[in-house]
């Protein structure tokens, strides 16, 4: 329009230009002016409106023309954020079966980025975006799991890199209505390719109003309508939980019933004081346990028989919570089997309840009411909430027991009769996490002491050995341990057991990760009371208690009994939940005729040992409860680790001596040959007073790295290795003030030579060398890191079985390289040597070759202590530490090997000349020879 006002314009002009005056000259530019201004605003206008909204959306919700300046604040209207649950989608969109992630894999996220207001009351337009996490499905990760001490180590195969797909949507939404419409774009990769997609996107219900039965519901269709483009995708149905100024349901009294359930703490017992903090954090799993009246899915399950299993598992998680009100929003999941229970799940609407929960501090427990939803046999668009005839009462429990060690245990129960359809029987849950321990109003109860009492008393007590030290009951790091488990057939399992309390105190620990927390001192070495968590993993084909053995089945024991300091005997009865075996788990069918017995180690034994245990049943042979022996055995870490320390901690100061009287002999040596002082490579120099300060700046990191398994260690060591720390510190101190000494010697001389720019010449042309040399091969850890965490195409491990040691980091890498630097500490000299091409022995033989021993010496060590020692990392390494060079059975020979090559090539360089290593015709280029001088030397 612009264009063609114009041409009319200019023609006009070229017509009447011998008559034109110079008013018409102002009327004319008048009306240039006033159409320009007239085709950008049409430009303008149209562009207020997504592209291909009125063909997509205007019979949905009409377009109206917004303001010009976004709402300041949109939230009173609309939430930041949607979360939500998709199916469909094939074959660009459809979620990953096999992604990693802690929420469901068809989650989606509605995110609102601004809403501007319209010439329309209740009419909006938005701005926003859609997130499919998990819609790319080109990359694959394998996990295996394994257990230990009380937690999961996972193993993680990734073989190509995932990313989420975000559509950039605009449109419009009617308040009243509750319908919105918008229409987008994003770029997705399919096959490697990347893809330009577009689609529409529309939902109802979406109000500003909302309650339990509020429920938004819509589609996500491709704008591509022919089924062989590749941006082509299947329709999406859309499934999303309001978050608009929900109204919660007062509580009934349906939950004044108790029964069943154990005393709960109080909100103000709980850490943090608040609920919120307590429920929060993605996925609470729970086992469930039926009455005995439960024999099928019809009386068993929330749902109908359709649903075609029982459940033994429930989650649940958090939709929103209110502090203030100490109201929760939850879902509540029911899934097929256990895997679904952490990972790999997928929303499923028809086994989910959508709840509220209210806090009964009066009674002590949450109270939830649970809605099914329907109406998703077809499609998603026409999911309903309705149902809310089931109930849930959670508890936090204020005492355990060897029956119930559960951080949260509830029930599950309806309001309907028997006559009505729908009803089920009551159904009890408890959580599997037990990490409430530190709680200071929570109590175990003892009730199987007597019982382990008699029962030990007849088996057979351990002699006392006379000096023999076991450890303290409290100790963390030695009372929790990993095992093997061997059954009669020689069938060989995993397992863990960590223990739950000492006395009347609880064992502080953390079901995720080791605690650094001091563990209560119980003030003395007699009997005391115990109680654990056993846990077994059935393993190529391992199967205790005469159960069937499938894919790492979890079993689980609960014992209570006496603990001996004096003797390292630890003798306890059992208790396992038989009822879990079943196909339908029931509550209350329990074995608590189990012998638990294991023996420790002196801790001051020299040779460590391994902690030796077994499961018995009490049962005669003929009772179909009885299963046969089962052999436990478990590396004693910290009898053994002590031992090693205390040989670590003489190395150390043997090396740190050694390095002290090497330097020394070397000042000596120049004290008596002061003019081959200056022939001395300062870079070589400089890299060894680092190695000495480097540790001494970062607090003696590299050799003392405070983790909980070396202080643990050292609380049962008797403070010998606290005394030694500063030993090797302050002989640290005086190796790095003698090195430095002598670069300073070095340094003096070199600036009072007479071949002063000659010998800096040589020293440039070193580092010249050697500094690229060293970077180049910093940057070999580093792209490999880069490499491996950008592309996931090489095995990622958060623990392995078979490692020696923890997972690589960058920074672990640049250590360990460091440490390979310092041991090729004669390179700079070497090459000094060459460009000075002397014969002088600028370095003594005690100097190079000692120096060369103390750096070789930890390599030799590290192969006599992984044959010696179990492969097991924990932080504790004095000397010879993974974490400061490269150790393994390679790097050990290599490193040793190139060293002794190094020194080699000094031996013959300071005998034949500094190019004697070379062919003859390059040996009689221009060398320089030192002449004599009187240089200072005062020591």
């Amino acid at each position: 329009m612009f264009f063609s006002t114009w041409k009319k314009s200019m023609a006009k002009a070229e017509l009447n230009s011998s008559a034109m005056t110079t008013s018409s000259h102002k009327w004319l530019l008048m009306f240039f002016l006033l159409s320009t201004t007239f085709s950008f605003n049409s430009v303008s206008s149209s562009a207020t409106q997504p592209p291909d909204y009125n063909r997509h959306c205007a019979l949905t919700v009409p377009p109206s023309p917004p303001n010009e300046a976004p709402l300041p604040s949109f939230f009173p209207l609309l939430p930041r954020s949607h979360e939500g649950y998709y199916t469909g989608g094939n074959p660009v969109l459809e979620p990953n079966p096999h992604a990693f992630t802690s929420t469901f894999l068809n989650s989606i996220l509605l995110r609102t980025l601004s809403v501007y207001g319209t010439e329309v009351p209740g009419l909006f337009k938005l701005k926003g975006r859609l997130t499919f996490p998990n819609a790319n499905k080109y990359n694959r990760r394998e996990h295996f799991s394994y257990p230990r001490q009380g937690y999961y180590s996972t193993v993680m195969y990734s073989t190509s890199k995932r990313s989420s797909v975000s559509f950039k949507l605009e449109g419009f939404w009617s308040e009243s209505k509750g319908d919105l419409c918008m229409v987008g774009s994003a770029s997705a990769y399919k096959e490697g390719n990347l893809l330009d997609l577009s689609a529409v996107l529309k939902l109802h219900n979406l109000t500003s109003s909302t309650s339990i039965t509020s429920l938004i519901t819509g589609s996500f269709e491709s704008l591509s309508t022919s089924a062989n483009d590749p941006t082509h995708f299947e329709k999406i149905s859309v499934l999303l939980l309001p978050q608009m100024k929900y109204k919660y349901t007062p509580v009934s009294g349906d939950f004044k019933n108790g029964s069943g359930l154990p005393r709960g703490l109080s909100l103000s017992s709980l850490p943090e004081h608040q609920l919120c903090s307590v429920t929060s954090g993605g996925f609470h799993p729970f086992k469930l346990r039926y009455d005995s009246g439960c024999n099928s899915a019809k009386n068993c399950s929330p749902f109908d028989a359709g649903m075609g299993y029982v459940p033994r598992f429930m989650s649940m998680s958090m939709i929103e919570c209110s502090e203030e009100n100490e109201k929760m929003r939850v879902l509540v999941e029911f899934p097929p089997d256990t895997s679904h229970v952490s990972y790999y799940r997928s929303f499923n609407p028809e086994t989910t309840l959508v709840g509220e929960g209210t806090w009964d501090e009066t009674e002590h427990q949450l109270c939830i009411v649970a809605c099914r939803i329907s109406g998703v046999k077809e499609s998603w668009d026409n999911a309903r909430v309705g149902d809310c005839s089931t109930r849930l009462t959670l508890r936090f429990p204020a005492i355990w027991s060897i029956k119930d060690v559960s951080d949260m245990v509830g029930k599950i129960s309806t309001n309907k009769t028997m006559q009505e359809k729908g009803y089920f029987d009551r159904i009890m849950f408890r959580s599997f996490r037990n990490g409430m321990a530190g709680v200071p109003d929570l109590k175990y109860e003892y009730t199987k002491i007597d019982t382990a009492r008699k029962l030990c008393q007849k088996s057979e007590k351990p002699a006392r050995i006379k000096g023999a030290r076991y450890p303290n009951g409290s100790s963390i790091s030695v009372m929790r341990f990993d095992s093997s488990v061997k059954n009669s057939t020689g069938t060989i399992g995993w397992g863990y057991s960590v223990p739950i309390s000492v006395g009347a105190l609880f064992y502080e620990y953390s079901s995720s990760q080791d605690s650094e927390a001091e563990a209560p001192d119980l003030g003395g070495s007699g009997p005391v009371n115990i109680s654990y968590h056993i846990n077994l993993q059935s393993y190529n084909g391992f199967s205790p208690f005469n159960a069937s053995s499938t894919s790492y089945e979890s079993y689980e024991i609960l014992a209570e009994g006496i603990y001996d300091a004096e003797t390292g005997r630890l003798c306890m009865v059992g208790c396992r939940n038989i009822g879990s075996d079943d196909q339908i788990p029931r509550n209350d069918s329990w074995d608590c005729e189990i012998l638990v017995e294991f023996q420790f180690p002196s801790l001051n034994s020299r040779r460590g040992g391994y902690i030796k245990g077994s499961i018995n049943s009490a049962r005669k042979k003929s009772d179909s409860l009885y299963f046969e022996r089962l052999e436990l055995s478990a590396t004693y870490e910290d009898g053994s680790s002590i031992w090693r320390m205390d040989v670590e901690i003489v190395m150390v100061l043997i090396s740190t001596t050694l390095s002290c009287v090497f330097v020394v002999l070397q000042i000596f040596h120049v004290k008596r040959h002061p003019h081959v002082l200056p022939l001395i490579s300062l870079v070589m120099l400089s890299v060894l007073t680092l190695g000495q300060l480097v540790p001494l700046v970062l607090n003696f990191e590299a050799l003392f790295f405070r983790s909980s398994s070396r202080w643990n260690i050292m609380r049962e060591s008797d403070g010998w290795l606290e005394a030694n720390e500063v030993i090797v510190r302050v002989t640290g101190m005086v190796a790095f003030l003698l090195q430095f000494r002598l670069m300073q010697k070095t340094w003096s001389a070199r600036w009072g030579d007479g071949n002063q720019k000659s010998l800096w010449g040589a020293e440039k042309k070193v580092l010249f060398v050697a500094l690229p040399l060293y970077i180049a091969g910093a940057l070999v850890p580093v792209v490999v890191n880069l490499w491996n965490s950008s592309e996931n195409d090489v095995m990622m491990a958060s623990a392995s079985i078979t490692s020696s040691y923890p997972p690589r980091s960058l920074w672990g890498d640049l250590k360990s390289y460091a440490g390979l630097v310092l041991d090729g500490f004669l390179l700079p000299q070497i090459l000094l040597n060459m460009f000075w091409n002397t014969k002088r022995s600028s370095l003594s033989c005690s100097f190079y070759l000692g120096n060369t021993f103390v750096r070789l010496l930890p390599h030799a060590y590290d192969l006599y202590r992984a044959h010696k020692y179990a492969h097991y990392y924990d932080g504790s390494y004095i000397y010879a530490n993974p974490g400061a060079d490269f150790y393994s059975s390679t790097w050990d020979v290599v490193i040793p090997l190139g060293g002794l090559l190094f020194a080699l090539i000094i031996y013959l360089q300071q005998k034949f000349g500094g190019r004697c290593i070379f062919p003859r015709r390059l040996r009689e280029l221009e060398g320089y020879e030192k002449v004599p001088v009187s240089v200072s030397s005062d020591a």
